[in-house]
């Protein structure tokens, strides 16, 4: 019992650093890694509760938890996917060079 309550607190540790990566994340893409692996640490904390309470009907929410975060990620990644592309061809349009030097 006490391995799980350790797991737990583990898995709370790490999402509050993963936190500290989508509000400082180099990137878009980083940041939404981030928030894909927060919603793993929190399917994984629902479960650990589920076998300590010994409640089935906590693998349930799980389950449901994991899918709406798996479905969000895949809309996000692809909403920034075609922000991106369409920010390249206006770029393009304008006579920009899409290769920038900093």
């Amino acid at each position: 019992m006490a391995v799980l309550w350790g797991t737990m607190w583990c898995m709370v540790a790490l999402s509050v650093l993963y936190l500290l990566v989508v509000v400082k994340g180099p990137s878009i893409w980083d940041r939404l890694l981030a928030i894909n692996l927060i919603a793993v640490k929190v399917t994984i904390i629902i479960i650990l509760f589920a076998s300590i309470y010994e409640s089935a009907f906590l693998l349930d929410a799980a389950i449901i938890y994991t899918l709406s975060g798996f479905i969000g990620t895949i809309f996000i990644a692809l909403f920034f996917s075609k922000k991106e592309k369409k920010q390249k061809q206006d770029e393009k349009k304008e006579g920009k060079s899409i290769w920038r030097v900093y």
